[in-house]
């Protein structure tokens, strides 16, 4: 019988623990067609998740509990799920129940049929206008300049063959995100379709921020439109600013006009200037990112380990 691991991050979401592993028993850790494991990892919750996990922990064997030393992002958590994950197969779904857990049986069907990857796409989603403005624009830009094969609309779980596990683990790339890395490796993919539920418990802690900086650290990762994008507009601005020396040279040398306006050069002098800190900006971000890498730290600190055979 195959092992399927399941991986839950948690962060901030003591209200949601008891129901989601209700749902989870009803729909998924009853079905006969896979043994399993539940992994939890708390991404330094400042609530009391651990708490309910550890409650959770004593009355089920087969749930399994890492605690981070601090947030490090959902994106680690499940690295970190991961790299101590057994299974011959390992999915991953939120803890907030917007990703209905049914879900996960339909992944694990289309992984006996050979496929590597499965992912759970959200063919629509039960949010605020502006959440499904930034979700869209965000996968809608990945998809057209840096991973060709994001599906619309975008997913979050999925679930990997242990080969794209191990390969993942063995990546440790720091400032990415796990999606893109599986979209990166390449391997046999299937896709199954849901509708994203609308968050009934809690509260979201995805801020604006964290949706920015996982917008820079995706187009950073895997692709080369920012630089690209720094050298054409150095060729627009070279070419424009020759053509308009050359104009006022030819202009003075035949029709005698004085090159005035100090105005219009102080303009352009800002207007260059301007583009000149954004193209340092983002050779700066492609910078910090490789010092990061360089410094050789751990990409996550765990804190505690509860029920592995090996802590």
């Amino acid at each position: 019988m195959p092992k399927l691991s399941i991986i839950i991050p948690v962060y901030f979401n003591e209200l949601n623990i008891p129901f989601l592993f209700d749902k989870l028993n009803q729909d998924i850790l009853t079905n006969p067609a896979y043994d399993h494991e539940l992994i939890f990892v708390d991404d330094g919750s400042g609530d009391n998740s651990y708490a309910e996990l550890l409650k959770l922990k004593n009355r089920h064997s087969k749930v399994k509990l890492i605690k981070l030393s601090r947030n490090f992002g959902s994106h680690t958590a499940i690295l970190a799920g991961l790299t101590y994950s057994t299974g011959d197969c390992a999915t991953v779904i939120s803890a907030d129940l917007q990703d209905p857990p049914e879900i996960i049986n339909r992944m694990f069907e289309k992984w006996k049929e050979g496929n590597k990857v499965v992912l759970a796409v959200r063919e629509d989603r039960e949010e605020s206008f502006s959440q499904k403005l930034f979700s869209n624009t965000y996968y809608n830009l990945m998809k057209r300049y840096a991973l060709p094969n994001m599906p619309e609309g975008g997913f979050d779980c999925f679930l990997i063959d242990r080969q794209v596990v191990d390969i993942l683990k063995n990546i440790q790339e720091k400032n990415t995100t796990i999606m893109g890395l599986i979209l990166w490796a390449g391997f046999k993919t299937e896709k199954i379709y849901y509708v994203r539920k609308e968050r009934e418990i809690g509260k979201s802690r995805w801020t604006l921020a964290k949706k920015i900086k996982l917008f820079i650290d995706s187009f950073l990762a895997f692709s080369y439109v920012p630089i690209r994008f720094m050298s054409l507009i150095g060729v627009i601005v070279s070419f424009l600013s020759f053509l308009a020396g050359g104009y006022l040279i030819i202009n003075k040398l035949i029709n005698g006009v004085e090159v005035q306006g100090w105005t219009s050069l102080m303009v352009v002098f800002l207007f260059v200037a301007g583009i000149q800190m954004v193209m340092i900006g983002i050779i700066g971000e492609y910078l910090w990112r490789n010092m990061d890498e360089s410094r050789k730290r751990p990409v996550f600190i765990i804190e505690e380990k509860v029920g592995f055979e090996y802590e």
